[in-house]
């Protein structure tokens, strides 16, 4: 396993839910963190107890570009270095094959899709540099089957798919090491309004930042492409 000492992180969407898990276990496990969120302030604010010599919060917004090179910016400036990059800012929105506007669609590609791929290409070059850069694309169960009407965040989380072996076969040879993280029901914000499954037989956040952590660990020699997680029996997995 590599060792999390001077080994710098960047996360998005790091404020709640399935972020802020894998940021406090990161945290915890000794890495040094840049965190992105809508709210810096709010988020620096939680964490007032961490260590500031481990801890950067920048201003990211998904749909905004230019927030996307500034947090890169602040992160070599403060660190000098990258070795990790967790693209985990995602959202949901209706949008079925009968219905549903143009506009909700864009936002979903915008957020789910674009973002990661333009952060990708952002930090490639300083993933390529530590010789063992990790990228996790936090990436769902919908990605791999359709199980709903909501056809636009299957087909966002289904390019995220592509995205993340994209990204592997281009970074392999320096070292570069993509996963995509792909959970069902999550017990986050994000599900608070699910009915096909009760909140305590969700996944725990906490579970599946364990399983990120893993993934950024392990050594070159053992990389993992997708994992796929569950909480409950389905007949294609």
């Amino acid at each position: 396993m590599l060792d999390p000492k001077g080994r710098v992180i960047m996360i998005s969407g790091a404020s709640r839910g399935i972020g802020r898990a894998i940021a406090e276990n990161l945290y915890d496990k000794g890495y040094a963190l840049s965190l992105g969120a809508r709210d810096p302030g709010e988020l620096r604010r939680a964490l007032s107890g961490w260590a500031e010599d481990r801890l950067l919060c920048c201003r990211y917004v998904a749909e905004e570009r230019a927030s996307h090179e500034a947090w890169l910016a602040e992160t070599l400036e403060r660190y000098g270095r990258l070795d990790g990059l967790i693209n985990n800012a995602g959202t949901t929105l209706p949008f079925s094959i009968e219905e549903g506007e143009e506009g909700e669609l864009d936002r979903l590609w915008a957020i789910n899709v674009k973002a990661p791929l333009f952060m990708t290409r952002l930090c490639l070059p300083q993933l390529k540099a530590s010789g063992s850069g990790r990228i996790v694309n936090v990436s769902s169960l919908s990605g791999k089957r359709v199980r709903n009407e909501n056809v636009a965040y299957n087909m966002t989380k289904y390019a995220l798919m592509a995205l993340t072996h994209g990204s592997r076969r281009l970074g392999w040879d320096a070292g570069v090491r993509v996963t995509a993280l792909c959970p069902s029901f999550v017990r986050t914000d994000l599900t608070a309004d699910a009915t096909k499954i009760g909140r305590t037989e969700m996944i725990d956040p906490d579970d599946l930042a364990e399983l990120a952590a893993t993934v950024i660990a392990l050594p070159n020699t053992a990389a993992v492409a997708e994992l796929l997680v569950n909480c409950r029996l389905e007949d294609t997995l």
